[in-house]
């Protein structure tokens, strides 16, 4: 089974930036859609951007043109640079494939929050 490990999130004032990264266990050559998803409290999952292994990317609406999905195949790792944050960005981030793999295929995500 893949191995996903999120790293990148801390706390940012409205305004600030961070780049995610998504490490892979095993050659993401094999998914050909990658994707980065968010947890924001009291909420279910959303799908926050996805990227193919051609390089078609599609965004949310509400990070469109503030965030930036990109891939590294070499090196199995997906990354999300994330700038004009705002407090409602705050959010349990996650990697996965789309449609996303099987319950066990989840990380722990990493966490962004938001925050003056």
């Amino acid at each position: 089974q893949v191995q996903l490990v999120e790293s990148g999130g801390g706390l940012v004032q409205p305004g600030g930036s961070l780049r995610l990264s998504c490490a892979a266990s095993r050659n993401i050559f094999s998914f050909k859609t990658m994707a980065w998803y968010r947890r924001a409290p009291g909420k279910q999952r959303e799908l926050a951007a996805l990227i193919t292994l051609g390089g078609i990317t599609n965004y949310a609406d509400s990070v469109k043109d503030r965030f930036t999905i990109s891939r590294d195949n070499a090196k199995n790792t997906v990354y999300l640079q994330m700038n004009s944050l705002k407090p409602e960005d705050t959010a349990v981030y996650y990697c996965n494939t789309f449609p996303a793999l099987g319950a066990s295929s989840w990380g722990q995500g990493t966490q962004v929050t938001v925050s003056s």
